[in-house]
């Protein structure tokens, strides 16, 4: 692994994706940036879909990660807003896979526990915390960026260790490593 790296976090969305992103130096991390795309103005699904998967290469080309973090849709009762997530994370990933990005998936109480010891611990909790160990002045209002920047210090923190989550390097890595879900 080498000395500097940069990881983009993506906290995937239909209304707002969140994301964010730190450079790993020498084993210490530091803050780039985080932010929101804000698709609750569009009604359109397709076009919600479009804009994630743009948004996500921008990023890509703008700050050449080295790795992807992304939050994993959790199980919820709504079949049709799991659809929704779903296909925005799998979007952003498609954009991720594009670029020959190595893509980790984490689910949302491994990143919580990673940033605050909680795996149940609140959006808030996990703002503040991050707030403290990457110095950051004041918060968004929103918290879907700080997801999204959560999901890149999860995997700082879990770099190195096996069985982290599920990893692709790439289309081929995805399609072996998926059977039933590609045909």
């Amino acid at each position: 692994m080498k000395g500097e790296r940069i990881i983009l976090g993506i906290d995937p969305g239909t209304t707002i994706m969140g994301f964010g992103l730190i450079k790993v130096e020498n084993k210490k991390m530091s803050f780039i940036q985080m932010n929101e795309l804000q698709l609750n103005k569009y009604k359109d699904h397709y076009v919600k879909l479009k804009l994630i998967f743009e948004r996500t290469i921008e990023l890509i080309d703008n700050y050449h990660p080295d790795e992807i973090a992304i939050e994993a849709p959790f199980f919820g009762k709504n079949v049709q807003s799991m659809l929704k997530l779903g296909r925005a994370q799998g979007v952003a990933m498609a954009a991720g896979l594009s670029r020959e990005v190595p893509i980790t998936e984490y689910l949302p109480k491994k990143i919580k526990m990673a940033i605050t010891g909680n795996g149940n611990a609140s959006k808030e909790q996990v703002a503040k915390m991050l707030q403290s160990q990457l110095s950051i002045g004041k918060l968004p209002k929103n918290l879907d960026a700080t997801d999204g920047l959560a999901a890149a210090v999860c995997h700082f923190y879990n770099s190195g260790k096996t069985e982290v989550g599920k990893s692709y390097t790439g289309w081929d890595a995805f399609v072996k490593q998926n059977p039933n879900k590609v045909k």
